[in-house]
C-alpha cells in the first residue's frame, strides 16, 4: 500500500490497516526511525489508577486512611 504525503506532512493511513490495527480517531502514534525506515507504533494508554492498585494491601479501609489523613474530629 502506498499513500502520498501532503504539503503539511500529513498522510492517510489506509482504512483496512486502521481497522486491522485498531487505530481510531484520537489514537496516539509514536514515530521512530529504525534502520532507515519510518515506524509508527500505537502508544498504549496508561491507566492513571494502575500505580495505586494494591495500595491498601495491608487491610486498611480507604475510609480509615482518609480519616487519619484529615484528622478525624471524632477520633
Amino acid at each position: 500500500m502506498t499513500t502520498t504525503v501532503s504539503s503539511k506532512g500529513q498522510v492517510t493511513i489506509p482504512k483496512d490497516l486502521r481497522d486491522r490495527l485498531g487505530i481510531q480517531p484520537g489514537t496516539l502514534l509514536k514515530f521512530e526511525v529504525e534502520q532507515g525506515r519510518l515506524v509508527a507504533c500505537k502508544v498504549q494508554p496508561v491507566d492513571p489508577f494502575a500505580r495505586w492498585a494494591g495500595a491498601f494491601a495491608d487491610g486498611r479501609r480507604s475510609d480509615d486512611l482518609l480519616a487519619a489523613l484529615r484528622g478525624d474530629p471524632e477520633g
